[in-house]
């Protein structure tokens, strides 16, 4: 691989010596509601100059780890299908390489290419979903591959009591019914993670984090804004606590960049992945 021209803050390591590859998954062709995370991972590198390597938050910095930036994937938006395949075959190069993938969304269904490969090597594989909508339609108007039922498809890989939501604050009734059945979700917060993270530990970890669960008032760039969100520092604290679990593939997803022209949501999201960069790679 070569490393990318332009690279997220601080990623600049060349592969061969990186233990965690960040990436871009631009693929925003099933949103039902405002596009525009196409152009997050492109957006987010160009702002990250506007951050600094270290964080004061957990007292550690970018500089000290090895993370190769491997660019933006080229994705089939005419075929959905194909597209997550793109996704999933990047991301079982990274994984056969005994890397950590970082994927950077496009809309939400991206998490779903990157969980096919992550689960074919861990079988064993639990996630854990930060996020303002449940995402667990079966299907969203006839499609069976849309944002808003990538979670649904999730759990058709690992099956019940396997996936841990937090943040919820929106979905159809069904899908809180169904869910109630088959996934364990906290809604509105994330009180009860740390008694998650105490019944995880030591399993194979999936974390994908829709940036949505954040309030719009901190976070308003997105495609589907839900009010009574989480702040910043609740996002990084849990963030921090999930980061005690084997995570073995991880994402951030649903930045819109276009919806907020101050650009102040690109640099939340921006330090967001400066946070989760420094709290998962060990």
């Amino acid at each position: 691989m070569n490393k990318n021209i332009e690279t997220f803050l601080g990623c600049d390591s060349n592969y061969q010596e990186a233990t965690t590859v960040v990436f871009g998954a631009p693929f925003d062709s099933t949103t039902s509601f405002r596009p525009g995370t196409r152009f997050a991972s492109k957006t987010m590198r160009g702002d990250s100059d506007g951050l600094e390597t270290y964080s004061p938050y957990q007292d550690k910095d970018l500089a000290d780890i090895n993370v190769f930036d491997g660019g933006d994937l080229e994705l089939c938006f005419g075929d959905t299908k194909k597209a997550l395949g793109q996704i999933e075959a990047f991301t079982a190069q990274i994984l056969g390489d005994n890397k950590l993938p970082v994927m950077i969304g496009g809309e939400h269904l991206v998490t779903l290419g990157a969980v096919q490969a992550v689960a074919r090597k861990y079988p064993d594989l639990h996630v854990v979903h930060f996020d303002a909508h449940a995402d667990l339609r079966d299907d969203y108007l006839g499609a069976r591959l849309s944002h808003a039922t990538v979670l649904h498809r999730v759990w058709d890989l690992v099956g019940d009591d396997r996936i841990f939501q937090f943040g919820i604050r929106s979905g159809d009734r069904s899908e809180f019914r169904w869910g109630k059945e088959h996934v364990v979700t906290q809604k509105f917060d994330f009180q009860g993670l740390d008694q998650v993270v105490e019944q995880l530990s030591g399993k194979p970890i999936y974390f994908t984090l829709d940036l949505d669960v954040l309030d719009p008032s901190v976070f308003p760039g997105t495609g589907t804004p839900e009010p009574g969100g989480v702040n910043f520092l609740q996002l990084l604290e849990a963030i921090q606590m999930v980061s005690k679990l084997s995570i073995v593939g991880c994402d951030i997803n649903e930045l819109s960049p276009v919806y907020d022209q101050s650009g102040v949501s690109t640099a939340v999201a921006c330090k967001v992945l400066r946070e989760l960069l420094l709290a998962v790679v060990k």
